[in-house]
């Protein structure tokens, strides 16, 4: 089982990272498209990211806004598999 990050560390990777926030047991990003279509591209690039590492955001569909949601269940919070996850999907997507 990955180790639970502490609040202050997962503070100062948010801090450092683009538009990611820290609420509850999670780290959350919202990101916002042209269209509907645009919005489940990017849901489809990102799942050959999570398939990758076997670990998996849980993403809200709202027409042009993708929200994802990033924790370690089994953890019950925060872990390194989080962040990683996290910095793959904002490098694979970064032109957004």
């Amino acid at each position: 089982m990955a180790k639970k990050l502490g609040s202050e560390e997962i503070k100062t990777w948010v801090a450092s990272q683009s538009g990611w926030k820290y609420k509850g047991n999670a780290i959350r990003k919202e990101y916002k498209f042209p269209s509907f279509r645009d919005s489940i591209v990017f849901v489809n690039r990102i799942a050959s990211i999570a398939d990758d590492l076997n670990h998996h955001p849980d993403i809200d569909v709202r027409y042009d806004k993708v929200l994802l949601t990033i924790t370690t269940h089994d953890s019950g919070g925060v872990t390194e598999k989080d962040l990683s996850l996290a910095g793959k999907i904002d490098f694979a997507t970064s032109a957004r």
